[in-house]
């Protein structure tokens, strides 16, 4: 995790140099915005990798040398088998955006069937507590 966490911060800082560098010799606006997105990019990736070293205690099973498969062995946690919840998802998002080209009210209505057919995909496994008398 030293090294993935050194890598990502080094392009952090090469990104946003290059960008400013980019941008002194006289680049194109959308160049030096893509190269700055780029450096905030990296910065997030190597920000979640300081957090989770620093909450894991900085060694992972992938860092010892000595460590064999089973030490990495364990829960990875809980993945659905089936869930028809992603295709209204990218349903209601295509039309959300087919409403950017054909007419605001079709962004409306792909919005509002966003919100809903995330909240179903988000929510999808929890079940109220039941009290049995």
């Amino acid at each position: 995790m030293k090294a993935s966490l050194r890598l990502f911060l080094g392009l952090t800082v090469f990104y946003f140099l290059m960008s400013i560098i980019y941008w002194q010799l006289g680049g194109e606006h959308l160049g030096v915005i893509a190269l700055g997105l780029s450096g905030g990019l990296a910065g997030l990736i190597g920000f979640y990798l300081w957090y989770s070293m620093k909450n894991q205690g900085g060694v992972l099973p992938e860092d010892n040398t000595e460590g064999e498969i089973a030490d990495s062995a364990g829960d990875l946690g809980f993945f659905s088998p089936h869930s028809w919840w992603p295709l209204p998802v990218a349903l209601s998002m295509m039309a959300a955006g087919l409403g950017l080209i054909v007419g605001w009210w079709l962004t409306l209505i792909g919005v509002g069937a966003l919100l809903v057919s995330v909240i179903g995909f988000v929510t999808e496994y929890e079940k109220p507590e039941t009290s049995s008398h």
